[in-house]
């Protein structure tokens, strides 16, 4: 996919999905503009990009600071003529693995208020930019719980489900002005910064979750971050240029239902 002449700002650059993306839009040919509240992170996902010959540029930027965001979207559009792709990866804390009737109401309600907040002002900004140049795409992150009921997942689940409805009221707001706002829903993904430590640390414990979360699947496997990043880039091309309002599914099957009953070793290719 050619994203050459594209202007991409990616919030939470410095994080493991973040940066992800932030390369693979790099590597289409855009011009990505990471933003984070950590220098160190930011830098280190910049000086990836630009040891592959792609094109990047950091800025300190509070993804829950209203005027930081207007602030930086306009010096992007100064220096840069527009903003072309929009993407908030900006890490939330969340409380999961309790039953809901044993959580504290705010353990359960501050993860959806955090999302909500980050993500409508870092996308209605772009927004607001790209209905005046009449064009662009934004781009939001769920997972599985935002498609199904995935018990103990708490107030990540209710915030995975806000914002898909946010991303297609926003795509019904701004898509007359040539915008686009698609929501990708991915599965966990074991290579992420989150998992992997989870796993060097409590190997033994993450084994059964990791073959229980591909057993959930239908195709037995979980989604990698570049499964991700490269659904990014589609999404951010002209070869997507129809697709809007909508959650492109990347769960691996799992949110058209839970497929654990079906085990591939039970099939017999020379059975008729």
């Amino acid at each position: 996919m050619n994203l050459q002449n594209k202007n991409a700002i990616i919030y939470g650059a410095g994080g493991s999905l973040g940066g992800a993306v932030a390369k693979a839009l790099a590597a289409a040919g855009a011009t990505v503009y990471l933003t984070g509240h950590r220098l160190e992170s930011v830098q280190k996902t910049a000086d990836e990009i630009q040891a592959s010959k792609g094109i990047a540029e950091i800025d300190i930027v509070d993804g829950f600071n209203q005027n930081a965001i207007h602030e930086h979207i306009e010096k992007v559009i100064q220096k840069a003529g527009s903003v072309d792709i929009s993407f908030n990866a900006v890490g939330i804390a969340v409380k999961q693995n309790i039953p809901l009737t044993d959580m504290e109401m705010n353990d359960f309600v501050n993860p959806v208020t955090s999302t909500l907040q980050t993500q409508f002002l870092t996308a209605t900004a772009s927004a607001r930019a790209m209905m005046k140049q009449g064009s662009g795409v934004i781009l939001t992150l769920t997972a599985t719980p935002g498609g199904i009921g995935y018990p103990y997942t708490n107030g990540f689940a209710a915030a995975c489900c806000a914002l898909e409805s946010f991303s297609r009221n926003l795509a019904a707001e701004t898509g007359a002005y040539g915008v686009r706002v698609v929501n990708i829903r991915s599965g966990g993904s074991p290579d992420s910064r989150i998992f992997k430590q989870a796993i060097e640390n409590f190997p033994e414990q993450m084994e059964p979750v990791l073959k229980k979360m591909k057993e959930d699947t239908m195709l037995k496997k979980l989604p990698l971050m570049a499964d991700i990043a490269n659904a990014a880039v589609f999404l951010s091309s002209d070869a997507a240029g129809l697709i809007t309002g909508t959650t492109i599914d990347l769960t691996c099957g799992t949110t058209a239902g839970l497929n654990y009953r079906v085990d591939a070793t039970t099939f017999d290719p020379g059975r008729k």
